[in-house]
């Protein structure tokens, strides 16, 4: 039996998004937080088909276009990679809102998208760059030590350790050793009371005119984040409100590894804060998957 799927590629910052058009498999009915489930449990084939080797990669982020269960919201997105469903996706939805515009399913103007942790609202500029209201964020933990390391636990869509000194410099000549570190580090924090941790962030001095800090994101699948990262830009916010550090309505410019950047602020809501991010992405591919189920590799490799 082959299947074909419909996707479109693009790119936030370095960081990739596959968008999922067509040919996804039936999840039913519901809200996304239900179709995520039954995506998760069942459709774990195709999750890996879509993005790992032979047609994908370890960084590679993928977004499946869902029917949206709230009448308010022009689409519903499952975000995905290489071992999993991922909560929210910052860059992600800057790549969707950006793929949505180039199908003419939307116009510039302000756009709201069915998560799997909620509803966020976006908005495509007449210039191309996206505004991203990311769900309610927090931090729920200060001063965390693992091994030599000392950081915040939060909450920006995914759960984070941030970490301001890591002892090593933010730069692509290191990110081995970051990438060891970081893998080490959210190991011990898996093991030792935060098993809901998928995420660990490092900050450095910035190089990129007008960035405030520069960082090194390790993602869950292992592969590091090209992108400053949308939700670890949020769970930053979060932390520096906190500290106060950074006041409401305030920019703070994200550096990532690479040197691309991402602005964001934020508002106040109760105990928590609504961030904003600001980016763009860039459309780069658009193609039709081929999954033969003759193909040894079909359903990925690893």
């Amino acid at each position: 039996m082959i299947t074909r799927v419909s996707i479109i590629d693009s790119h936030t910052g370095g960081e990739p998004t596959r968008v999922v058009v067509s040919g996804c498999p039936d999840l039913g009915g519901g809200t996304v937080k239900d179709r995520v489930k039954v995506f998760h449990d069942q459709h774990g084939a195709f999750r890996a088909a879509v993005v790992k080797e032979p047609r994908g990669n370890d960084v590679l982020v993928g977004a499946l276009l869902l029917e949206a269960a709230e009448p308010e919201c022009v689409c519903g997105v499952i975000f995905f990679n290489n071992v999993g469903v991922l909560g929210m996706c910052g860059h992600g939805t800057i790549g969707v809102m950006t793929t949505l515009a180039l199908l003419g399913r939307i116009t510039p103007g302000t756009h709201k998208i069915e998560t799997c942790v909620g509803v966020v609202t976006a908005t495509l500029h007449e210039d191309g760059e996206v505004s991203l209201e990311n769900v309610p964020s927090f931090r729920t933990r200060k001063g965390v030590k693992v091994g030599e390391l000392t950081g915040d636990i939060a909450w920006g869509g995914n759960w984070f350790f941030l970490c301001d000194n890591a002892g090593v410099e933010i730069s692509l000549k290191n990110v081995d050793t970051l990438t060891v570190l970081a893998w080490r580090a959210r190991q011990a924090l898996n093991q030792n009371g935060f098993p809901e941790l998928d995420h660990v962030e490092f900050f450095g001095p910035p190089t990129a005119e007008g960035a405030h800090s520069k960082n090194f994101v390790l993602c869950p699948g292992n592969a590091y984040d090209r992108s400053p990262c949308g939700t670890g830009t949020s769970a930053k916010l979060a932390c520096l409100a906190a500290d106060g550090k950074l006041a409401e309505g305030d920019w703070w410019v994200q550096e990532s590894v690479i040197g691309s950047t991402l602005a964001g602020t934020y508002r106040r809501e109760g105990e928590t804060i609504i961030p904003t991010i600001k980016g763009r992405a860039w459309v780069n591919a658009e193609a039709t998957l081929i999954l033969d189920e003759r193909d040894p590799f079909c359903w990925g490799i690893g």
